[in-house]
């Protein structure tokens, strides 16, 4: 089976096609700029070079079947037809209390999914536009919708309550919902199998570090708590994203700035995390290293704070589990980036881990980062979040 896996934003387009059965991609790619001057689709089959296709995208409906030509297309495709795509797979933001697990998306289920966009605002729109288009030029393929917020619908009342007043989470649903559970429900069953153990004899912390980033307990299996909230700026430091907060300093800087709410909330998103505590020297972290290694003292405290973020959510993490078997370091930072792994190595001793420098000198790879006879195992997983989906689809067409 062909699944072609969907990830739409508000003004571009992800995507890959995986052959299930292998779970091989066949072919990824991105549409960039719809809706504006100078769209772009930019898309790579497998084996072959990228290919960049400058066309105009005025909507989704038109990348979509961009996309489509692209997979077909004689010289860089790879499929013959519209036909050998089997099924559709979205990734969805936000499902709020309805959706626990992925689902065949039916029109009850679009109406349930727009009834969220008030909980992701800038996403679950998206998402839905995404659905509508491939709908309307693959009318009788088979879609399904999997929900970053599902897999954390297994955390206990205690874990997901906010300190307000509770009428706020009747009328509003206000609640912690958490992101990147597909992410999270991946690495935290690949970490398991590659221990050669199951995921429900282990308590598994999963750091989910990238631009966004979060971390999650998973008890035996199930998520028992995460660290974004209701949307996903609570938390930690992220590229950009201020993370926890005094909730107090919104009106402090609201009233000494003249800024409106919009315009706090966009600083707390775009212009604080590493971005703001560096004083603008970057959100890559990249840059951030080097900026620390030429000495800039901005750059090294953003680094030191956000690894001490991590750190702390671990350990509270291995308190509401009540003890930790294995922390798995995943995305593009948690696979990546050595350095912000050796840091928040640091602060782990007290729970029998720590981090082996030698094997901690890898890139994107599997890996077991802890020494022999450590009480936990620290590791690197790389994270797919389109395999996962891709499978989910499979599991329910």
């Amino acid at each position: 089976m062909n699944v072609l896996v969907i990830n739409c934003g508000s003004s571009s387009l992800k995507y890959q096609l995986i052959n299930s059965d292998t779970e091989a991609v066949l072919a990824k790619g991105l549409c960039e700029r719809i809706g504006a001057a100078g769209s772009v689709l930019k898309h790579t089959p497998a084996g072959g070079d990228k290919v960049e296709i400058e066309s105009p995208m005025p909507n989704h409906t038109q990348a979509i079947q961009l996309v489509i030509n692209a997979l077909t297309d004689a010289n860089h495709g790879v499929v013959k037809s519209l036909d050998e795509i089997d099924a559709v797979g979205h990734r969805i933001v936000h499902g709020g209390e309805k959706f626990a697990s992925s689902t065949i998306i039916t029109d009850e289920v679009l109406a349930a999914i727009e009834e969220c966009n008030d909980l992701a605002p800038l996403h679950n729109p998206a998402n839905l536009i995404g659905i509508n288009a491939c709908k309307e030029i693959m009318p009788n393929v088979p879609m399904v919708a999997v929900f970053d917020t599902a897999f954390h619908q297994t955390m206990p009342e205690k874990a997901y309550l906010y300190g307000l007043p509770y009428e706020y989470y009747e009328k509003y649903k206000i609640r912690r919902y958490g992101f990147h559970g597909t992410s999270h429900d991946f690495v935290s069953a690949r970490a398991a199998q590659i221990l050669g153990k199951d995921r429900k004899d282990l308590k598994i912390i999963v750091c989910h570090l990238g631009n966004g980033a979060s971390i999650s307990a998973v008890d035996h299996g199930k998520c028992v708590d995460t660290s974004m909230g209701l949307t996903p700026l609570e938390g930690l430091i992220m590229g950009t994203r201020s993370g926890d907060l005094d909730p107090a300093i919104i009106e402090f800087i609201a009233n000494k700035e003249n800024l409106s709410s919009a315009e706090i909330n966009n600083i707390l998103n775009k212009k604080s995390g590493v971005f703001g505590l560096s004083g603008g020297v970057s959100s890559d972290f990249r840059d951030l290293s080097n900026a620390m290694d030429e000495g800039n003292a901005l750059a090294k405290a953003a680094l030191e704070t956000y690894s001490y973020r991590v750190a702390k959510y671990i350990g509270s993490y291995a308190a509401a589990m009540n003890g930790v078997d294995v922390i798995a370091f995943t995305a593009g930072i948690g696979e990546n980036d050595a350095r912000v792994r050796e840091m928040v190595g640091q602060y782990l001793g007290y729970l029998g881990a720590s981090i082996d420098p030698v094997k901690n000198k890898v890139r994107g790879e599997e890996t077991i980062l802890s020494a022999e006879g450590d009480k936990v195992t620290v590791m690197i997983v790389p994270t797919n979040e389109e395999l996962a989906i891709a499978r989910e689809t499979v599991r329910l067409v």
